[in-house]
């Protein structure tokens, strides 16, 4: 395994951490710190410039920027209309760094389980078996509060991990086919 892609992975686990400190901390207070979403976004930033290298190719890093461009003025009129809280609008136009160019469908569709699956739960509390959880969202449901930033963590791990899965794997078939000539 190369240098680049050691590093590329250590970026995307620090990051997956950190998406699950956004998440509970977003279902917890309902805010997502705009230090941990510039945190996110030098990680992103940071294992996109490594794959880059290692791919000689800046065409995710440039699908990235131009996503992050295009979910931000997307959502921007929603945060405006208070629709969306300003802080899952900065997590959504994050996330494109986070995971470049070629998982965006991935993400899209995984985004689209986790949010339906938390608007679900935040509904219909019934379905938890939890007293106290059960009367938490039901809090939430009362005040129209819904933490949008755990689905959107949720899919953005999601999709890393599928990424990382993906580097390891090909890393591991490469060598050992390196290894057979």
């Amino acid at each position: 395994m190369s240098l680049l892609l050691a590093a590329s992975l250590v970026f995307q686990g620090l990051a997956i951490l950190l998406l699950g400190r956004i998440a509970w901390t977003d279902f917890s207070t309902q805010r997502i710190s705009n230090r941990d979403v510039l945190l996110l976004l030098c990680l992103g930033l940071g294992a996109l410039q490594f794959q880059a290298l290692q791919a000689h190719s800046w065409l995710e890093m440039g699908i990235g920027a131009f996503g992050g461009l295009a979910l931000f003025l997307a959502l921007f009129p929603f945060w405006l209309l208070r629709k969306i809280g300003a802080g899952d609008v900065k997590l959504m136009s994050v996330t494109p760094f986070l995971i470049g160019g070629s998982s965006l469908a991935v993400f899209s569709i995984l985004l689209l389980v986790f949010a339906v699956a938390t608007a679900a739960v935040v509904k219909n509390p019934f379905l938890l078996p939890a007293g106290m959880f059960r009367h938490y969202v039901q809090h939430l449901d009362r005040k129209g509060v819904v933490p949008f930033g755990v689905p959107i963590s949720a899919a953005a791990i999601c999709t890393i991990a599928l990424q990382m899965y993906h580097a390891i794997v090909v890393a591991t078939s490469s060598g050992i086919l390196e290894q057979l000539n």
